[in-house]
């Protein structure tokens, strides 16, 4: 036996209760395995897997985490096995996994989540029920993977206010954008190639239209701003009706789309959102391809910084939830949940999405005829919209029409959808006006 060895039989034991063994709880498990000893170095205690839930306990599965380990697909076995720690959730929804959560937070027993739909949905609630018992609910993973910025907010940068949050939170919406910037394709044929690369699910939604990465800004919102914006306020848009040719075009004036999540403060009060935008090709996030995240944090003593990562996996995942595990098994340290002195933060002073002010991209397609981009000026004109730039592009048949593009110095939203309205009932419209952000 070695002195490590040897040291390790001394260390307390924390117990775990998994729930779900699918990628992520795997990859705790191997986690767990491989770094044991580094882990007891910094923690002076040994984790355990002590008990596992699963939906089907016939699967064949290809690594478990001790032989003592019981897997069971009762919840309330898992919920009244004795001696557990700390409940690790893993299984996602707002079912079963808010059944668990609550029940194990009223017990005294500590938990860890990745679960953001439910942390978006019920956090405020679930915080306030963690405060009660005095047990922590730390949820590392839920937001960008293995990229440490639940911590990083909630710590690092805890003297700092946030004037600024930008990022890109989805891995499969940005692998996508990537492949059609990269390759010229269209959104379905890239869709296609995410799922067949394990980047997109069945069902894609989620990411797709901006919900996956609207229910992690929920959460950093909480923890940069200390103020609860519900998720069902945020402006969600996402990148399903994404054509090739706008991002070809935004290309030629240097621009490229990606898929952002946002919020800033202006005037005490909060603009926020989640949609398809386009950032100058210089822009530290214009370099972030493929599936994986980045965030850009503005603090107001410390400025800029960008945390880039894999945003999903079963090792980075893990290492998230690892990470929590460590945090809540640690002597002497109360839980800190939120961030903030208060179980319960305050609701945010919500900015009117239309109040907020931006560059913008538009894309008209109109008849081949005079006068037209003089007429779409005018409009713009009428609505306090400065255009900065200008191409006209002709499409393969007179039939489809002509493209012209505006580029427009900063503007509200509101005035830009009071335009778009005018200009849609213009008889030369021949298609629905494109338009997109410029960040």
């Amino acid at each position: 036996m070695t002195v490590h060895e040897d040291t390790l039989l001394n260390q307390p034991t924390i117990n775990l209760g998994v729930a779900g063994f699918g990628t992520v709880g795997t990859g705790l498990a191997k986690a767990i395995r491989e770094n044991s000893a580094w882990i007891s170095r910094r923690l002076g205690k040994v984790l355990h897997i002590h008990t596992v839930l699963v939906h089907d306990l016939h699967k064949k599965r290809h690594f478990i985490p001790d032989p003592d380990t019981l897997f069971t697909d009762d919840p309330e076995t898992f919920l009244n096995t004795p001696d557990i720690d700390i409940v690790v959730e893993l299984i996602g929804g707002t079912g079963l996994a808010y059944d668990l959560i609550t029940r194990s937070l009223a017990r005294g027993t500590s938990v860890v989540t990745a679960n953001k739909a439910l942390l978006a949905e019920k956090g405020p609630e679930l915080f306030a029920l963690a405060s009660k018992h005095n047990t922590g609910l730390y949820y590392e993973a839920s937001v960008a993977g293995g990229i440490p910025i639940v911590q990083t907010l909630k710590e690092s940068m805890a003297g700092n206010r946030i004037k600024n949050l930008l990022g890109i939170l989805n891995g499969t919406a940005n692998y996508i954008l990537s492949e059609m910037t990269s390759r010229g394709l269209d959104f379905s044929t890239a869709l296609n190639m995410a799922k067949a690369k394990g980047y997109a699910e069945a069902d894609p939604t989620f990411d797709i239209e901006g919900i996956d990465a609207a229910h992690k800004l929920t959460l950093l919102i909480r923890l940069a701003h200390g103020q609860d914006y519900p998720f069902s306020r945020l402006a969600v848009e996402g990148i399903s009706k994404v054509q090739a040719v706008d991002i070809t075009l935004g290309g030629e004036f240097g621009y490229e789309l990606k898929l952002l999540a946002h919020v800033s403060s202006r005037d005490e009060q909060l603009q926020a959102g989640v949609f398809p935008a386009f950032i100058a090709k210089s822009h530290m996030l214009a370099k972030v391809d493929g599936p994986f995240n980045a965030i850009l944090l503005e603090g107001n003593v410390v400025g800029p910084i960008m945390l880039y990562g894999q945003g999903a996996g079963d090792l980075p995942t893990g290492s998230a939830v690892l990470a929590d595990i460590m945090a809540l098994s640690k002597e002497g340290c109360a839980p800190n949940n939120t961030g903030f002195l208060e179980p319960v933060l305050p609701p945010a002073n919500i900015l009117d999405p239309l109040l907020t002010s931006s560059g913008h991209y538009f894309r008209f397609t109109v008849q081949d005829r005079p006068g037209v981009l003089s007429a779409l000026a005018g409009i713009m004109g009428q609505h306090d919209i400065s255009i900065a730039q200008a191409i006209q592009k002709q499409t393969p048949t007179p039939e489809q029409g002509v493209s012209i593009v505006f580029l427009s110095h900063k503007a509200l939203l509101r005035d830009v959808q009071k335009a778009m309205d005018e200009i849609a009932r213009c008889a030369f419209i021949m298609a629905p006006t494109v338009h997109y952000r410029i960040m």
